[in-house]
C-alpha cells in the first residue's frame, strides 16, 4: 500500500511539473535592468520584496495562504537553495508542533519519539549532520550529543524557520545535510501594534491507562507586538504553555532465537517479550523576548531571549516474561513459515514493573545583535551570545512478582507481532504479588540519574563593502568566535528492599486501580505510587566501566573566519545572481574522562585528549533567471559536520589480552575530526501566478570523503599507567584499541519534487482550493559500520513525501495532510540511557484541521480543530539480518490527539 502511494503521489507531482512548465516562455532581460549596477539590482529586487510584503498585508492576506506564499517569497529571495515555513499568523503557524511543520518540507522527514515528532532527518542524513540556529546563532542542546530537540521550541513563539540545504560562506555554523534557522518576529520590521492570545484543549484518544494521569491538556499562548518613540524602539514578547498528556500501549519483543519445534530445524521462536502501559506528563513553558532600537538609519540593535523549561514524568506499568529464554518446556506448539505463532509455556516467572521516569529540561539562549551603516557602502555587524542547556533526569524501576511461577497460553499476530497471552495467574491481586526479584537479577529495582550540562558562547564581527560593478553587488568578510563545553554525568544504583531483601506485600496505602494490559490479552496488573514504594528500598551504588563510559566533557573552541563575494549580473542575456565564497575554519578540542584498567572502576585514572585541525571550505551559489518567473540553482561546497560528542570522550577501558599476548582495549577518541564531504546541487524553479504558487525539481550529490565507525587500530597503551598489571605483561606496549575513527566516506545522491498549487489561479470556480505536495528519493552507498557491513545510515528513508490539501475562503478554512517515509535507521535511548539504532518501519502520518475566522463585532477570533494522527498510526520496529525474515520488534499505539481552541487577536 505505501508503494502504491507512493508512486501515485510522484506521478502526481510529475504531471503537474510538466504541465506547469510547459506554460513557460522565453523572456529577455529588461533592456533598463542590463544597464543598472549589481549593486542597483541587489536593492531593487529587496524594494519589490518589500512592496511585496506590504501588498500582502494592505488586501490582508492572512492564514494558509500568507503562511505559504510569505515561504515562497523567502525561497525566491534566497541565494541558497532553501525550503521555508512561514507564520500564518502571529503565534501561529500550520502545525502543534515545530517538528512537524519542518517535516512537511521536501526532502526533510521527522522521527517519532513517544508519539511526538523530536528529531529531523535532511536528505537522508540524521539530525548528527545538521545545525541548528535561532536567529542565525548556533543552539546548543539537552539530548545526548549535538542534534536539538525540536519539541523544545513551541511554535507559537517562532515567526518563520529556514532550511539552508546549501550553505554560504557567512552561514558560520553550517551541517552537511542542511543548516535550519528558527527565526523569532523582528518588531521594528512587523510594523504595527497586534496582541494575540491562544487557548486549546487537547484530548489523547488511548485513554487514561495508568491511574493518576489525565488523558486531557491544554495549550495556552500569547503574543505582544508594538512600536514605541516614531518607531525607533519595538518590542516583542511572547508565552507559551503546554501542558499535554501522552499515553501509550508498547509491546517489544527480546528477540527470536531458533530451535527444532515439530522436527522442523532452525524454526524461529519469541524469545521473551514485554507489555506496558505508559502514561505521561508533559508541560513545557516557553518565553521569547525582543527589544529591538533604531535611533537613526545608521544604526539598529537587537537583544534577543529565549527560555524554555520543559518538565517530562511518566509512569510506565506492566508485565515481562522470557519464554522460549525462560528454559520453560513449549508445548502444543503451531508453526506457520518457520515462526511458532502459538503455543503453552509452562514455568515461567514473570517480572511485574512499576517505573517512574521524570525529566528537566531547561534551555536558554540570549542575543546582542548590532548593525552598523558607516557610509554609502561600509556596513557593519558586531553580535554576541550565549546558549545554555541543562537536563537532569531520574530512571527508577520497581519489581513485582508472584512467589512461584506459571503456565502461558499464547498466540502471535504475525504483522504486528502483538501477542495475546493467557496467564494462569492473576497478577493484579495484591495477595498474590509482593515486591520481589522474580528474575533473579540480583536486586529488587535500580535507579539512575544521568545529567547533562552544554553551553556556547559565541562573538561575530563582520564587514561588508558595497561595489559599484556590473556582476559584483559587495563583498563580506568577517569571523565569528566560539566556545562550546558539554558534559555528561550519571550515577545510578541498585535497590535493595530495606527489609534483607525479603519479598514483601505491597502496603495497601501506597496501592492503586489495577494497570490495564488488555491490548495483549492480560487483563490487569499490579499497579502502586512509585514514589511512595521508594522508601522501602535501601540504594546499592553502582560503579563499574559502564557507567564511568558514561561521565566525560568535551570542550571546542572554534574560529570562523570567512570571505563572501555577492554575485548580480548578467551572463550574456541572461541575469546571474548567489554568492562566492570561502571559509577558514580552525578548531581546538579536548575532552576529559576516565581510563579504566582490567575493568575495575574503582582503579579508574582520569584521562584526556584532543587535537586542533584547520579546514578550507570554498562555496558557490549561482542563480540563473531564465525568465523573471524560472530561476535555474547551482550550489557546490565542501561542507563539514563535527562528531558526535560522545564518540569524542575521552573515556577507555584497557587490559591485557591474554589469548594474543598484548594490551588491548576501547573507548572514545578525542582526536575525531569532523565528518567531510564535498556537495553538488541543482534545483529548477518556476514560480507561478506572482508567488502565489511555485514548481521545482531538484538533485543532490554529496561525496563524504570519510565516516566515523568503530576500528580497530595499533594503539601505544604506554599513555596509561600500566603499573597496576601484574603476571604476564606484553614485551611491547602496543596493542589493538578499538575506537571511532574516521574511516572510508561514500556517496548520497537524491531528487526532490515540489509543488504549491493554488487551484482558483487555474480553475476560478475552486478559489480558495490549493494543494502543497513534495517526493524525495534519496539512495546512499555510505556503510555507517564500515566497509563490508549492510546497516544503512541512520535517518535515512529512501522515499519521503509530504501532500496538503485546503481550502480557505470567507473566513473558513480546513486542511488535511499527510507525512510519509518508508523505513529508516532510528536512534532511540536504549538500556543504560545510552543511543541505540533500531530498524524502524516506514508510516504515514495524517493530520486534520479546520477553523473560522469571524468578521464584524468578531473580527479577530477564530476558532479552529484539530486532529493529529487521524488514523492513529503506530510505531514499529522491526529486527532485521541478512538472510532471515523481518521480525516484530516493537509496536506502540499512541492515540489521535484533539485539539479545540479559540485565538483572539487584537
Amino acid at each position: 500500500m505505501l508503494k502504491l502511494k507512493r508512486n501515485m503521489l510522484f506521478m502526481a507531482l510529475a504531471s503537474a511539473t510538466l504541465m506547469v512548465s510547459a506554460g513557460a516562455y522565453a523572456q529577455n532581460a529588461d533592456d533598463q535592468d542590463q544597464t543598472m549596477t549589481a549593486k542597483e539590482r541587489e536593492a531593487a529586487r529587496k524594494a519589490a520584496a518589500a512592496e511585496k510584503a506590504k501588498e500582502m498585508d494592505v488586501v490582508e492576506v492572512t492564514g494558509i495562504r500568507r503562511g505559504i506564499e510569505s515561504a515562497i517569497s523567502i525561497k525566491q529571495e534566497s541565494t541558497s537553495i532553501i525550503e521555508a515555513v512561514s507564520a500564518e499568523d502571529i503565534g501561529k503557524l500550520p502545525d502543534s508542533s515545530i517538528a512537524e511543520s519542518i517535516a512537511r518540507l521536501p526532502g526533510l522527514a521527522a522521527q517519532r519519539v513517544a508519539g511526538r515528532a523530536t528529531t529531523i532527518s535532511i536528505r537522508g542524513l540524521a539530525g548528527d549532520f545538521s545545525t541548528t540556529l535561532l536567529n542565525g546563532r548556533e543552539q546548543v542542546s539537552s539530548g545526548d550529543n549535538r542534534s536539538v530537540e525540536f519539541d523544545q521550541y513551541p511554535s507559537e513563539l517562532l515567526n518563520q524557520v529556514v532550511i539552508y540545504k546549501t550553505p554560504d560562506a557567512n552561514l558560520v555554523a553550517q551541517g552537511i545535510s542542511g543548516t535550519v534557522d528558527l527565526q523569532t518576529v523582528r518588531p521594528l520590521a512587523f510594523g504595527k501594534r497586534v496582541v494575540s492570545v491562544n487557548g486549546r484543549y487537547e484530548k489523547n484518544s488511548v485513554g487514561e491507562v495508568n491511574p493518576g494521569y489525565d488523558d486531557t491538556g491544554y495549550r495556552l499562548s500569547a503574543s505582544y507586538i508594538d512600536q514605541f518613540a516614531d518607531n525607533t524602539i519595538g518590542l516583542a514578547i511572547g508565552f507559551a504553555r503546554l501542558d499535554s498528556p501522552g499515553q501509550a500501549e508498547r509491546w517489544n519483543a527480546w528477540g527470536y532465537p531458533t530451535d527444532t519445534v515439530g522436527g522442523q530445524a532452525n524454526t524461529l521462536i519469541l524469545g521473551g517479550s514485554e507489555s506496558f502501559a505508559t502514561s505521561t506528563s508533559n508541560v513545557r513553558d516557553g518565553l521569547m523576548a525582543v527589544l529591538e532600537w533604531q535611533p537613526s538609519e545608521n544604526y539598529n540593535g537587537a537583544l534577543d531571549l529565549y527560555y524554555s523549561k520543559f518538565e517530562r514524568v511518566e509512569t510506565t506499568r506492566g508485565l515481562q516474561t522470557g519464554l522460549h529464554w525462560s528454559g520453560a518446556p513449549l508445548t502444543n506448539a503451531v508453526v506457520e513459515d518457520g515462526l511458532v505463532v502459538a503455543g503453552t509455556y509452562d514455568g515461567v516467572r514473570p517480572v511485574l514493573r512499576n517505573d517512574r521516569n521524570k525529566r528537566e529540561d531547561d534551555i536558554f539562549a540570549i542575543g546582542f545583535k548590532n548593525e552598523f551603516t558607516f557610509n554609502e557602502y561600509w556596513t557593519g555587524m558586531a553580535d554576541f551570545s550565549h546558549s545554555k542547556a541543562n537536563r537532569d533526569e531520574s530512571i527508577l524501576e520497581t519489581y513485582a512478582g508472584a512467589a512461584g511461577s506459571d503456565i502461558v497460553n499464547f498466540t502471535l499476530n504475525r504483522r504486528t507481532g502483538l501477542p495475546n497471552l493467557d496467564f494462569g495467574i492473576d497478577y493484579a491481586d495484591p495477595n498474590v504479588i509482593q515486591l520481589r526479584d522474580p528474575g533473579g537479577w540480583g536486586q529488587d529495582g535500580y535507579i539512575k540519574y544521568p545529567k547533562f550540562e552544554d553551553k556556547l558562547d559565541s562573538a561575530r564581527f563582520s564587514l561588508t563593502r558595497s561595489l559599484d560593478s556590473e556582476m559584483f553587488s559587495s563583498f563580506d568578510f568577517g569571523s565569528n568566535w566560539s566556545k562550546r563545553s558539554k558534559s555528561r554525568a550519571v550515577a545510578e544504583a541498585f535497590l535493595d528492599l530495606a527489609n534483607n531483601r525479603q519479598p514483601l506485600p505491597i502496603p495497601s496505602n501506597i496501592l492503586q486501580s489495577a494497570g490495564n494490559l488488555s491490548f495483549t490479552g492480560i487483563p490487569g496488573t499490579i499497579a502502586y505510587s512509585v514514589p511512595g514504594a521508594f522508601n522501602l528500598y535501601t540504594p546499592r551504588t553502582n560503579i563499574n566501566q559502564d557507567i564511568l563510559n558514561k561521565d566525560w566533557e568535551v570542550n571546542e573552541t572554534v574560529i570562523t573566519s570567512y570571505f563572501k563575494l555577492n554575485i548580480d549580473g548578467q551572463i550574456g542575456d541572461i541575469p546571474v545572481r548567489g554568492n562566492l565564497g570561502i571559509q577558514y575554519v580552525n578548531a581546538d578540542q579536548e575532552s576529559e574522562g576516565f581510563a579504566v584498567p582490567g575493568g575495575n572502576a574503582t582503579q579508574a585514572q582520569p584521562f584526556k585528549g584532543g587535537k586542533d585541525y584547520n579546514d578550507v571550505l570554498p562555496s558557490l551559489n549561482l542563480i540563473f533567471s531564465l525568465t523573471d518567473e524560472q530561476s535555474l540553482r547551482v550550489g557546490v561546497a565542501k561542507q563539514l559536520a563535527r562528531p558526535r560528542m560522545d564518540q569524542m570522550r575521552a573515556n577507555n577501558g584497557f587490559g591485557i589480552d591474554t589469548t594474543r599476548g598484548e594490551w588491548s582495549g576501547g573507548g572514545g577518541n578525542p582526536e575525531l575530526e569532523p565528518w567531510r564531504a564535498t556537495s553538488f546541487d541543482l534545483s529548477y524553479e518556476y514560480y507561478l501566478f506572482g508567488g502565489k504558487g511555485y514548481v521545482s525539481a531538484a538533485g543532490f550529490h554529496k561525496d563524504l570523503k570519510n565516516y566515523i565507525y568503530d576500528q580497530g587500530v595499533d594503539f601505544d597503551f604506554s599513555v596509561f599507567d600500566l603499573s597496576g598489571f601484574t603476571g604476564q605483561i606484553p614485551t611491547s606496549t602496543i596493542g589493538r584499541f578499538t575506537r571511532p575513527v574516521n574511516g572510508e566516506g561514500g556517496s548520497i545522491n537524491g531528487w526532490e519534487l515540489a509543488l504549491s498549487l493554488p487551484f482558483g489561479e487555474f480553475v476560478p470556480m475552486l478559489d480558495g482550493f490549493g494543494m502543497l505536495g513534495s517526493y524525495s528519493d534519496t539512495r546512499s552507498g555510505v556503510r555507517p559500520q564500515g566497509p563490508g557491513t549492510s546497516q544503512p545510515l541512520p535517518g535515512l528513508s529512501r522515499y519521503v513525501s509530504n501532500i496538503t490539501l485546503y481550502y480557505e475562503k470567507y473566513g473558513f478554512s480546513t486542511r488535511v495532510s499527510q507525512r510519509s517515509r518508508s523505513s529508516f535507521i532510528g536512534e532511540i535511548q536504549g538500556f543504560g540511557a545510552d543511543r541505540e539504532t533500531r530498524y524502524v518501519e516506514g508510516e504515514d502520518l495524517i493530520d486534520f484541521q479546520a477553523g473560522y475566522s469571524f468578521s464584524g463585532d468578531l473580527d479577530g477570533l477564530t476558532v479552529l480543530l484539530q486532529v493529529n494522527n487521524v488514523t492513529n498510526e503506530a510505531y514499529r520496529e522491526t529486527f532485521r539480518d541478512p538472510g532471515t525474515p523481518d521480525r516484530p520488534r516493537s509496536y506502540n499505539e499512541y492515540g489521535r490527539t484533539y485539539l479545540l481552541g479559540a485565538s483572539y487577536k487584537f
